[in-house]
């Protein structure tokens, strides 16, 4: 029982191995569910549960009974006007890195907001077109549908050309909703645990790069290439260079124009975000001008700028995916659908954690699929959702997703009535647009420093994730970077911190050795410490660790020994040993024999425990051996393993643990095992880990319980810095612990001697 006296504390207990413990305490032995336990509970049918599933599966029914109408309805209407404005306005401009007519853009941002009202668990994001996605997407799109495929580039073919565009998009949309349903039913939202933050941001400063650079063709009115390969961005800015001479000054003068205007209103509406009721709509204030002046001076007419032409009025009817196209984008898919689900997902946990409600990662995956299933059946583009978008939508007070149905009501009547208005708009606004709200990500490029400053593994995986990502492509930079993620885990798995402890302050504390001056270390006992789980990739370098804090090979040790009695034996037969009281005489010079000419072709028996059964007299290693007998000098006869950071140990390293183990055994060091987690005993009975040598009695509670043991049993006399008394026949501790002043006493047994 703990004590709490002021600030110290008294533990009186008895020294326990693992054993003893379960013994006194009456361990259960539970039953642990298996993998078909875990099957049939969750395939189990009740009310509770259908109800419980249900509410799950359908969010809306959770929060919308609950909804404040008075208080909230104000908010999220103000809320959702300004962000289906900006909604409109981005789906125009992300339909240029789609590589598609800019109306399409308008149905990424209005089917996939109605699904995400019904299914989804977050209240604060803007679901819609995000520009990494569709980059993505638009690099499918020119892999599938180049720009050599319009051939004589009259109106014809470039219209057969934007339907086939239109359709490539469509397809690989509802492929990657379907993973992501798929992948959601099935319980993967944890996948997005191996995106780590880093990756992510190096990702997206990536794609921002690549979104910068295929908008400079609009910005420039170039007729440049999509270039969806490998170093594709050095054979765009290539292009981009040799025809700079064929710039259209006047998209060239308005982008400009656009681009420091909105960064300069962007600019003002952070630094004075808390006084101004609500951010500055510097993007449809822009869109409108630009409209305007571009229809009253009829800049298509006289500068042949390029302008996003009139936007069909209504839906267009569903389509079903082509079989073919899915079949070529299958890997594609699968990159949309992950990085989708983790860049909305990421955003919507900010949220979740400033306004303090759940998210749950399952739930979201099916919202985000079902949303892409639906927006591409109707020739929308890949959503998900968008920094910028999702930052006013919170900003201007909305409260949940009502808002998003009031931004959808938004791009519904644009849709279907006003779209017209649009027409002479030019696609170097819309480009400028969409560079306009790339500033966040590319200022994720101050990371490197703080993260080389604090991880370095973690600021390698965002240089090496943004280098391939800008290089080889999104989609193969992705999977680039998510295989050296793993491969950092690997490595510093397989490179575990290894310490040797000793204890501090004289209580029950022990610490790196190093780190400490008033230490105590018990006369020939190490006390190992490894912090990583042990596995086949690092048990080799473990056993090299060990080796080196104990300062010997036990192994070279115990062929050494075994060498040492090939040659008494041979000597005692020759009568040049003699036994006296004293020990061994040599009777006679020895003639020194090779190692060669001892081992006889019999190495195996070198590594057999040493055996003196036949002996008339038992050596003593430490003690002086007879001439031409040389063998290693061990100082230690214990070794305590901190096992408390040992998550797990695989059968690999297990088999390789255990004759290690033997090793120390077999030249008289006693080995514990101190702290290791519940279950591991278990484990290494099913792997038949023990046997005559290798016994569950050397595992210990805590290292502390391990030390004193070893006290005991090797009647280790007083020490300075270790006050070791008779007090009783209990095999009890006591510990005094306070700021100012430590001590340690220990109870031992009273008919132990010292």
């Amino acid at each position: 029982m703990v004590e709490p006296v002021g600030n110290h504390y008294v533990v009186a207990r008895r020294v326990y191995s693992e054993n003893s413990f379960d013994e006194e305490y009456e361990k259960l032995h539970r039953y642990h569910k298996n993998f078909w336990d875990h099957l049939k509970l969750y395939f189990r049918c009740s009310p509770q549960r259908i109800k419980k599933v249900s509410l799950r599966m359908f969010p809306v029914v959770s929060w919308l009974p609950a909804y404040r109408f008075r208080e909230w309805i104000l908010s999220d209407i103000v809320s959702g006007i300004n962000t289906g404005l900006v909604s409109v306005l981005q789906g125009l401009a992300f339909a240029l890195l789609v590589n598609v007519p800019p109306g399409y853009g308008l149905y990424a941002a209005f089917f996939p907001v109605l699904v995400y009202f019904i299914f989804g668990t977050s209240r604060h994001i803007s679901v819609g077109p995000f520009p990494v996605l569709s980059l993505m997407v638009g690099g499918v799109v020119t892999r599938l549908v180049p720009d050599g495929a319009a051939g004589n580039g009259t109106a014809v073919n470039m219209s057969a050309i934007d339907e086939q565009r239109v359709m490539v998009a469509a397809s690989v949309t509802f492929l990657s909703g379907i993973f992501q349903l798929l992948l959601g039913l099935l319980q993967f939202g944890f996948i997005v645990i191996y995106l780590s933050h880093s990756l992510i941001s190096g990702f997206t400063t990536a794609a921002a790069i690549h979104v910068l650079v295929s908008q400079i063709k609009f910005m420039l009115q170039l007729p440049v290439p999509g270039f969806n390969k490998p170093f594709g961005i050095i054979y765009t800015l290539e292009s981009v260079f040799s025809q700079i001479t064929d710039t259209n000054i006047a998209d060239l003068v308005t982008s400009l124009l656009v681009l420091l205007i909105v960064f300069v209103v962007k600019e003002i509406n952070e630094r004075y975000k808390a006084k101004l009721p609500a951010p500055i709509p510097i993007e449809l204030i822009v869109t409108v001008l630009a409209a305007l002046i571009s229809h009253f001076a009829k800049f298509e007419e006289k500068f042949k700028v390029a302008v996003v032409g009139k936007l069909e009025e209504g839906f267009q009817a569903p389509v079903a995916p082509d079989a073919g196209i899915i079949q070529n984008c299958v890997g594609d898919g699968i990159s949309i659908a992950i990085v989708g689900f983790a860049v909305g997902f990421s955003v919507a946990k900010v949220y979740s954690i400033k306004h303090d409600y759940p998210i749950d990662g399952n739930q979201e995956l099916i919202a985000f699929g079902l949303g892409n299933i639906l927006g591409g059946s109707f020739k929308g583009f890949a959503s998900s959702t968008a920094l910028s978008r999702s930052g006013v939508q919170e900003s201007t007070g909305g409260k949940t997703q009502i808002a998003g149905i009031v931004s959808a009501i938004i791009v519904l009547i644009v849709i279907l009535a006003i779209g017209f208005l649009l027409a002479p708009l030019q696609k170097s606004v819309l480009a400028s647009l969409a560079l306009g709200n790339l500033k966040g990500m590319l200022m994720q490029f101050r990371e490197v420093g703080v993260l080389w400053r604090k991880d370095k593994y973690d600021c390698m995986i965002w240089v090496v994730t943004f280098l391939a990502a800008v290089f080889l492509g999104l989609d193969i930079g992705l999977a680039t970077a998510v295989a050296f993620e793993l491969l950092t885990v690997v490595i510093r798995s397989q490179i575990p911190s290894c310490t040797t402890l000793a204890n501090v302050g004289r209580s029950n504390i022990y610490r790196n050795r190093k780190d400490y001056n008033d230490i105590y270390e018990p006369e020939g006992v190490k006390i190992f410490k490894c912090s990583s789980p042990i596995f086949f990739a690092n048990i080799e370098f473990f056993k090299e660790k060990l080796i080196s804090a104990v300062g010997f090979s036990p192994l070279r040790v115990l062929r050494k020994r075994n060498k040492a009695l090939r040659k008494i034996r041979k000597m005692l037969k020759k009568g040049e040993l003699q036994v006296t009281p004293k020990g061994l005489i040599c009777m006679a010079h020895h003639t020194q024999e090779s190692d060669d000419e001892l081992d006889n072709n019999r190495m195996e028996e070198l590594d057999q425990p040493t055996d003196m059964a036949d002996l008339p007299i038992q050596i003593n290693w430490d003690a002086e051996l007879p001439p031409g007998i040389v063998v290693p000098r061990v100082d230690i006869h214990s070794i305590v393993l901190d096992f408390s950071a040992v998550s797990f140990l695989d059968f690999s390293a297990m088999r390789v643990l255990q004759k290690t183990l033997k090793e120390f055994v077999r030249i008289d060091i006693d080995i514990y095992i101190a702290g290791a987690h519940e279950g591991f005993l278990e484990k290494l009975e099913r792997c038949a880990f023990f046997d005559e040598e290798i016994k569950p009695s050397m595992f210990f509670l805590t290292i502390h319980d391990a030390v004193l043991h070893i006290l005991l049993k090797k009647d280790i006399a007083s020490s300075p810095k270790l006050k070791l008394a008779e007090k009783g026949s209990s095999n009890n501790y006591v510990i005094t612990t306070s700021n100012g002043q430590r001590s340690w006493e220990s109870t031992i047994p009273a008919e132990t001697k010292f």
